[in-house]
């Protein structure tokens, strides 16, 4: 097994099931309510809305590096404003989280390990290598996946 294969599973794992360290992203918002997910109860914090569209974002973005692009994120696109916040405007925003995330697992699994050692367009720095920044991305689902749990509890 190739190591880009072994770290589309790793991103697939983190944002479907099977982790090793718990659920994942969309067992986490499984059964949120468009009410549950654009609340705030926590003053100045993300929503769980604002969180899983911070999610696609990133995904997009390493997306478009993998593809060439030297990609930086805006305020706003970084952190989507939820301009609906309707049962179906929540449904929409999480097939775009799921679509946007089986896009990029297919793309890491497609990557030829021989470009894992490539720095990332953009991102000079002996560090940046997409082996750092794929790994960087399955962090930061579950970094975030933690702060969906808590808010969903509150």
């Amino acid at each position: 097994m190739s190591e880009a294969i072994r770290i589309a599973d790793q991103l697939r794992r983190a944002f479907a099931g099977e982790a090793w360290h718990g659920d994942s992203v969309f067992e986490i918002l499984n059964g949120v309510t468009a009410a549950q997910a654009a609340a705030r109860p926590i003053k100045n914090a993300h929503s769980v809305w604002e969180l899983a569209l911070h999610i696609a974002a990133w995904d997009g973005a390493v997306l478009r590096r993998m593809g060439g692009g030297a990609v930086s994120l805006s305020d706003a696109e970084n952190f989507p404003a939820v301009k609906d916040a309707s049962d179906a405007a929540w449904r929409e925003a999480l097939a775009q989280v799921r679509r946007v995330h089986e896009e990029l697992i297919a793309a890491v699994a497609a990557l030829p390990d021989s470009r894992l050692d490539e720095v990332v367009p953009g991102k000079e720095g002996a560090h940046y290598t997409f082996y750092f920044m794929l790994h960087g991305v399955v962090q930061h689902e579950l970094y975030h996946a933690g702060q969906i749990a808590l808010l969903k509890k509150m």
